[in-house]
């Protein structure tokens, strides 16, 4: 069977990954989801229409991947209403400086991948690489790449952000 993946592999993958990037917008979430599909190949013991079997396990990965995406920030929302309600005043200046880095943090977080923003929060929460990889349907070995991915490219938009709302100023 593994003949057979590389030859599904050889012969699909560039196509399928342009149709993914068309879709995401993303190429890097494109291979990861291109990358997925392959590996569910393997574990088929036949499939007959290759081409429409590839495609039609693509889509339901990425329609599957928005379902996720939309209860999580539904709950998200909730969340932040609760911490929003509870929380306990702070020193005028202090509150309104972390209120505007949490912002900037949060917006950061959510200009990342859904896969990518996964990974680093489950990863926070203490997840190791084999539940990170399990959870987010991702080989063992791509979770560590995914979160380096993921951490540089928090970084980048945290520092935008800051840059445009004029945060990066030096210290007088």
């Amino acid at each position: 069977m593994s003949a057979d993946v590389e030859r599904l592999f050889k012969t699909y993958h560039g196509t399928l990954v342009r149709y993914l990037t068309r879709r995401l917008g993303d190429r890097d979430w494109a291979e990861e989801v291109a990358q997925e599909t392959f590996v569910r190949a393997l574990r088929q013991d036949a499939i007959m229409n290759e081409r429409a079997w590839l495609f039609a396990v693509a889509t339901n990965l990425v329609r599957d991947e928005a379902r996720k995406d939309a209860r999580r920030r539904h709950h998200l929302e909730l969340l932040r209403a609760e911490v929003e309600e509870n929380a306990e005043p702070e020193p005028e200046g202090v509150s309104a400086e972390r209120a505007q880095d949490a912002a900037m943090a949060r917006k950061a977080l959510e200009a990342l991948a859904e896969r990518d923003r996964n990974a680093l929060l489950m990863k926070e929460e203490g997840l190791d690489y084999h539940e990170i990889a399990a959870a987010l349907d991702l080989s063992f070995g791509s979770v560590g790449t995914t979160l380096a991915r993921a951490r540089k490219r928090l970084a980048e938009a945290y520092e935008a952000l800051q840059s445009e709302g004029g945060r990066g100023h030096a210290a007088s």
